[in-house]
């Protein structure tokens, strides 16, 4: 495998995740919060999903899947375009409901179908380029794409586990 291949398949391991978090539930289960403060399946999904589009579109120079692909309209969520749940109050966490299983799903594969467009056509020199110069050491493409794996899986998890919850194992 090269180095494409490799950053593809993880992303493509996130993909799997997020499937399997959302299968079957509705959205009332997709709301659904152990508590007051924690955060939902739909949530954890959404935010995911919204970093990847976020990160990877200013990466390669794209407009995010979000806006132009029109699932902000569709999402209707009282919450700004811009947001991708980076600092949410429990009440902004709260906005992301009344979504569907599918919508989730659909929105993360038309960011994952733009993640791979770009990682698939990246030699190993591009992933050197620097992408962010507000962090000491800077941020390569490299370092972004790991960071947004990383993460992506993180939230699936967190997502896994509160299916589990919800489902009584």
């Amino acid at each position: 495998m090269n180095t494409a291949e490799v950053v593809a398949d993880a992303f493509g391991r996130v993909q799997e995740e997020v499937h399997t978090a959302v299968e079957g539930l509705s959205a009332e289960e997709l709301a659904f919060r152990p508590d007051g403060e924690a955060n939902s399946i739909a949530w954890l999904v959404w935010h995911l999903t919204r970093v990847q589009d976020d990160h990877v579109a200013d990466a390669a120079g794209r407009d995010q899947v979000w806006t132009a692909g029109g699932w902000a309209d569709r999402f209707g969520l009282a919450l700004g375009d811009e947001e991708t749940g980076y600092g949410h109050t429990a009440q902004q966490v709260a906005a992301v409901k009344d979504v569907s299983a599918e919508q989730l799903r659909g929105y993360y594969d038309a960011v994952h179908e733009q993640t791979l467009s770009f990682v698939r056509a990246l030699d190993d020199a591009a992933l050197d380029r620097v992408v962010d110069e507000r962090w000491t050491p800077h941020v390569t493409l490299g370092v972004r794409l790991i960071s947004v794996i990383g993460d992506d899986l993180q939230h699936a998890g967190q997502a896994a586990y509160v299916r589990g919850l919800l489902k009584g194992h």
